[in-house]
């Protein structure tokens, strides 16, 4: 049975601690993805044309209903028989979707690339904000294994949540020790695209400089040797983009996750 990828996006971004825009992060990224200056091959030898199903967005009700709604889609996405990417939104998102996803699949790692750790208790009073998602899913138990890479702000309280939680971070400032990473069990990749250099990147809320380069992060993606059982692209703000310089940024990381998905 061939294996099909399905398209899903998320457009919340009330969770946002500083700029609001990246609800309109879905629809930017798969006009790049279709942009006729490109293609649908992937590095790894993969053509996705007739393989990738654009399932819409998830109609998220109200700020209450948003994350249940969330949960639910991921949940049927993952039991769907085709392999997940959803398109953010803010960071928020990814806590209900590894939420679904957990149900579906069981026990799966986390793959986490960020200039921030996300793993504040609460940030402004807010449990729930995208600054905020991986103190939710370590609490509840969510995924076996935690590694945050690209990391290269972080609070004092966010290390000890990193302590408490043990997650696994490789920082900027160390990039030339970073160990190759093994994983024993599949992988969920979740892209916060100011993991990138902002030159890079420019298009995201939060400029963070001395990050990785497109490559760097293709490099650690193709590296990935563990099933790819699903994944979302967040915190692309088209109100910030430069000529859809990370829109397009976001569509060449979506093709290579897809072709690690078919199978590297």
């Amino acid at each position: 049975m061939e294996k099909r990828i399905s398209l899903i996006g998320v457009p919340l971004d009330h969770n946002s601690s500083y700029l609001r825009g990246s609800a309109k992060g879905p629809l930017a990224l798969v006009e790049a993805l279709h942009c006729d200056s490109a293609n649908l091959w992937t590095e790894t030898g993969h053509d996705l044309s007739g393989i990738i199903d654009h399932r819409g967005i998830i109609d998220l009700g109200d700020a209450e209903e948003a994350f249940g709604r969330i949960e639910n889609a991921a949940r049927e996405a993952g039991e769907s028989g085709a392999t997940p990417i959803f398109i953010g939104g803010d960071h928020s998102v990814t806590y209900p979707l590894v939420k679904g996803m957990k149900a579906a699949h069981g026990d799966f790692a986390v793959l986490h690339f960020d200039a921030h750790p996300d793993c504040y208790h609460e940030f402004e009073g807010n449990p729930l904000s995208h600054a905020c998602p991986f103190s939710r899913i370590m609490e509840e138990g969510l995924c076996t294994r935690l590694v945050s890479v690209g990391i290269r702000t972080a609070s004092g309280h966010q290390r000890e949540q990193r302590d408490k939680f043990g997650i696994r971070w490789l920082e900027m400032k160390d990039r030339r020790k970073w160990p190759e990473l093994v994983f024993d069990t599949p992988v969920y990749i979740t892209v916060d695209l100011d993991v990138l250099d902002p030159a890079c990147a420019p298009g995201v809320s939060h400029h963070e400089p001395g990050g990785m380069t497109t490559r760097e992060l293709l490099d650690v993606i193709h590296a990935v040797d563990a099933p790819v059982i699903g994944a979302d692209i967040v915190e692309l703000n088209p109100d910030r983009d430069t000529d859809g310089i990370t829109a397009m940024t976001g569509s060449k990381i979506l093709r290579e996750i897809a072709g690690m998905m078919l199978g590297g």
